[in-house]
C-alpha cells in the first residue's frame, strides 16, 4: 500500500480475502486510494462478481470490474449510501398528476362528443377512463422497473409522477404529465441487471398501451367523410389496430374520433417509443449499453434515431435525444462479463418495438398498410 491511502492494513487484508474466494488474483495493490485487484476471468465469473458484490456490501464496499489494455482489472470503492425516500412526495405528485390528467380527460371528452354529436359519452366518465388508462400505463411502467432493480437486489424508490400542464377548449397545452420515473439507488451488477432494469418497463408498458388502445378503439366513433383525410402523424401499429379494431358500419370513408381509452393507448404507444430512444439514462439508453460499451456503436445507433426523426420531422424530440446524447451512460459495475442469449434476442423485440410505435406521417403508414 502506498502512504497516500487512507485504507488501513487490515480493511485491505480484509477486502483482499474476499476477493480471492471469488477470483484468481494476479496482482493486487493500491492505486490511486483504490484497492485493486488485476484478476483472471473464469467460466462463472458473472455469479462471481454478483456474490462478491454481496460480501463487500455488508463492510460498506462495492468493486467495479473493467477491462484495460487487455487485463480484467478490479477495483474496490466505498458503498455510496442511499439516501431514504420520502413517500409524501410521491404521494403529493400522484395526486396533482391525477388532478391535470382529469382536466385534460375531461375536455378531450367534452370535443369528441361536439364533433360526434350521435356519441353519448359523459364527459366525467372519459376523463376517468383517460386518467385510469394513462396513469395505468405510466405506472406498469415504473412498477416493472423498480421490480427489475428489486430482483437484481438494487434498492429503487416509488415512481414520481411528473404533472404537467393540462389541455382546455382551444389551448391544446399538453396532456397533464410529462411521465413519470424512479429514482434507482444503486448501479446495476452486471449487463444481464441493466438490460432486465431498461427492457422491463417498456415491453409491460407497451403491452398495456396494446390492449387500451385496442379497448378504446373498438369504442370510438366514426363519421362518414366525403374526402379523405390529409396530413396527421400516427404509428404504424395504432394505424393497424384503428384499421383491425374499428367498427366501420359500412363502405366508404369514415373519420375516427378517438375515445378518450383509445387516446390514452396513443399515448403510451408514444412513450414507448420514446423510452425506448438508444441514448442517455432513457430504457433505450440502458439496453443499448448493456449490449455493447463500444462507442463507435452506440454513435451508429444515435445517428440512426437522429436520421429517424429528421425523416418524419420530429424537432422536439430531435432536441431532446441530442441533448441525451451528450451524457455518456456509465455501465454496470460488471463490465465485462457478457449479456445472456435470452436477452440479445429480446432485444430484437425492442428494435421491433421501437419501429411500430415509430411516429410517421399517415400518408406514408397508409401506403405500408396497403401492402399487407
Amino acid at each position: 500500500m502506498n502512504e497516500h491511502s487512507s485504507l488501513s492494513a487490515s480493511e485491505f487484508d480484509r477486502i483482499q480475502r474476499l476477493v480471492d474466494e471469488q477470483f484468481d488474483v494476479e496482482e493486487a495493490l493500491i492505486e490511486h486510494a483504490f484497492p485493486t485487484f488485476y484478476i483472471r476471468m473464469k467460466p462463472d465469473s458473472k455469479r462471481a462478481f454478483t456474490k462478491l458484490r454481496k460480501n463487500l456490501a455488508t463492510i460498506g464496499f462495492m468493486p467495479v470490474l473493467r477491462k484495460s489494455d487487455g487485463r480484467c482489472v478490479l477495483k474496490i470503492a466505498a458503498k455510496p449510501v442511499a439516501k431514504p425516500s420520502r413517500s409524501i412526495i410521491n404521494i403529493m405528485l400522484l395526486l396533482a398528476t391525477i388532478v391535470s390528467v382529469f382536466i385534460t380527460g375531461y375536455f378531450f371528452s367534452i370535443g369528441l362528443v361536439a364533433n360526434a354529436p350521435n356519441y353519448e359519452l359523459d364527459p366525467w366518465v372519459g376523463a376517468a377512463s383517460f386518467t385510469i388508462a394513462l396513469l395505468g400505463i405510466l405506472s406498469v411502467h415504473e412498477m416493472a422497473h423498480k421490480v427489475a432493480a428489486n430482483h437484481h437486489g438494487l434498492k429503487a424508490s416509488m415512481p414520481y409522477f411528473i404533472p404537467g400542464p393540462p389541455s382546455f377548449p382551444g389551448f391544446a397545452i399538453g396532456i397533464g404529465t410529462f411521465g413519470a420515473v424512479i429514482v434507482q439507488k444503486e448501479t446495476a451488477p452486471n449487463r444481464d441487471a441493466l438490460f432486465d432494469i431498461g427492457a422491463s418497463g417498456p415491453i409491460v408498458g407497451f403491452i398495456l398501451a396494446v390492449l387500451f388502445s385496442a379497448v378504446g378503439l373498438a369504442v370510438s366513433p366514426v363519421v362518414p367523410m366525403t374526402e379523405p383525410s390529409t396530413g396527421g402523424i400516427s404509428s404504424l401499429l395504432f394505424s393497424f389496430l384503428v384499421r383491425v379494431t374499428v367498427p366501420v358500419p359500412g363502405p366508404g370513408l369514415y373519420l375516427v374520433y378517438l375515445h378518450p381509452v383509445a387516446w390514452a393507448g396513443f399515448i403510451g404507444l408514444f412513450v414507448t417509443f420514446l423510452n425506448l430512444l438508444p441514448t442517455g439514462m432513457l430504457d433505450g439508453g440502458h439496453a443499448l449499453r448493456s449490449i455493447t460499451n463500444k462507442d463507435f456503436t452506440r454513435t451508429l445507433f444515435i445517428g440512426g434515431s437522429i436520421l429517424a426523426l429528421l425523416l418524419t420531422g420530429q424537432w422536439v424530440m430531435l432536441a431532446f435525444i441530442l441533448f441525451l446524447s451528450t451524457y455518456k451512460h456509465p455501465g454496470p459495475l460488471d463490465d465485462v462479463s457478457g449479456l445472456s442469449l435470452s436477452r440479445k434476442l429480446t432485444s430484437i423485440a425492442l428494435i421491433s418495438m421501437f419501429f411500430l410505435c415509430l411516429l410517421l406521417p399517415q400518408d406514408i403508414i397508409w401506403k405500408v398498410l396497403q401492402l399487407l
